[in-house]
């Protein structure tokens, strides 16, 4: 069994509370949108900060469905495992090991929308950012309880984790800025 720090416990919370509200939000949104096509979604602020326009893209329902019920799914998981970190469960490693492999595949699908985002959409969603802030950390937590303590690159990884996330919030916001410069220049 594997007990979850104190600080990992808390930031698995939190985060995992931070994605499920932003997912649940946007599916809320978009069923607001699917029954009245001229309701104006709360985070329409303007052309680029547009989750309106991006929720009608079919980048916003891969499946078939809209993205943010994978989230509420997804995150409603990260949670209980969060509750029950804070409170000091510890869980065997396969249970660390799922968390791990879906946050490697949450970060997988945030690069592919934030891909989308940028250079197909060309808006970007206030709640789906908060999603693109909370994955990387919680894939930071999943790392660091499977994999921390070990030997070769898995170790590496868990020790280098933080750096990662830094790293990748570093080339996010670069990316935003240069997409949209002239937008971000004008508010100054």
């Amino acid at each position: 069994m594997i007990t979850a720090s104190a600080r990992s416990a808390w930031l698995l919370l939190i985060a995992g509370l931070a994605g499920w509200l932003a997912s649940c939000t946007l599916t809320v949104e978009r069923f607001k949108l699917f029954t009245d096509p001229t309701y104006m979604a709360s985070c329409n602020f303007d052309s680029v900060l547009s989750c309106g326009s991006i929720m009608q893209t079919q980048q916003a329902a891969v499946f078939g469905f809209p993205n943010p019920i994978i989230g509420i799914v997804g995150f409603s998981v990260v949670v209980t495992l969060g509750v029950l970190s804070v409170i000091g469960v510890g869980f065997p490693r396969w249970i660390w090991g799922s968390l791990w492999v879906g946050t490697v595949l949450g970060v997988a699908a945030i690069c592919w929308l934030i891909f989308q985002s940028l250079y197909r959409i060309n808006a970007l969603c206030p709640y789906c950012m908060v999603v693109w802030v909370a994955v990387p950390v919680l894939f930071a937590v999943a790392t660091q309880e499977t994999w921390g303590g070990s030997r070769g690159p898995m170790g590496i990884l868990a020790e280098w984790r933080w750096t990662l996330v830094v790293v990748f919030y570093a080339v996010v916001l670069l990316l935003m800025f240069l997409k949209f410069q002239d937008y971000w220049l004008s508010k100054v």
